[in-house]
């Protein structure tokens, strides 16, 4: 297994605590392993990928013990995992730039609107119905296969959707730990396959990201409603910025 220095391991930390806190963070994991560690891109893709599978299961778990309903969460799991498989599969042949164009403009929209509702003293959200089973099966396939297409987490793609579908910010960030589950399992399967994965780094990547999630999930229900969605707005437009440059940053190579 490859040694991370303390440095590296307190980025994931802080990486978990976000994820815990509003379901997104996961996006700092790479940049920090190959920037802090030295890591290869590949490699480090291949570990953090499965790595998110134990804050997800933590997450379900907690879902499990609240009574929040598992049975609707699980059509959401069953939604993204075999379109998770297939786009992990898929992920070599695919161009995929028009994808991360739209999870930044998503994301952007998404912060944006939860900012302007901040600042207008508006409802922290407005209310949207419950999601009817087949409804979170059909999200889950849509952003399992995205996930996997464009190398992403599932919270960041999903977090900006829950909010536009008015879901309750508490679920929202809930929803994003539990999405990580299948995009994890079957983007590791399939970097396992291709044998680009140290299953050691994997595990201890994601003892470290679990350890900050709890944190952040306790850290996050002692913050006023408010406060946390202008968290998880301003974060959504700085992962905004980030993937429509990505987007853009090959025409310009």
């Amino acid at each position: 297994m490859t040694a991370l220095d303390a440095f590296t391991a307190a980025a994931v930390l802080l990486a978990g605590g976000l994820i815990g806190a509003t379901g997104i963070g996961g996006v700092l994991v790479v940049p920090a392993l190959t920037g802090l560690a030295g890591l290869q891109v590949t490699q480090a893709i291949a570990a953090s990928a499965l790595a998110f599978a134990l804050p997800g299961i933590a997450a379900l778990w907690w879902l499990a013990r609240s009574g929040a309903g598992l049975a609707r969460w699980s059509a959401l799991l069953l939604g993204a995992l075999p379109a998770a498989a297939a786009g992990a599969w898929a992920v070599h042949s695919v161009q995929a730039g028009w994808l991360l164009s739209a999870v930044g403009v998503v994301a952007l929209f998404s912060g944006a609107r939860g900012l302007w509702q901040l600042a207008g003293r508006r409802p922290a959200q407005v209310p949207g119905r419950e999601l009817r089973p087949w409804e979170l099966a059909s999200l889950g396939a849509g952003i399992g296969l995205a996930s996997a297409l464009t190398g992403t987490g599932g919270p960041v793609l999903l977090v900006p959707l829950w909010m536009v579908l008015g879901q309750p910010l508490a679920l929202t960030v809930a929803a994003a730990q539990v999405i990580q589950l299948p995009v994890a399992l079957a983007a590791g399967a399939a970097h396992a396959s291709a044998g680009a994965l140290d299953v050691a780094l994997a595990l201890y990547l994601g003892v470290l990201l679990l350890a900050g999630s709890i944190a952040g999930q306790a850290a996050a229900r002692k913050l006023p409603v408010p406060a946390l969605q202008a968290l998880v707005s301003v974060l959504l437009l700085a992962v905004g910025l980030w993937f429509s440059w990505r987007a853009a940053a090959p025409h310009f190579a």
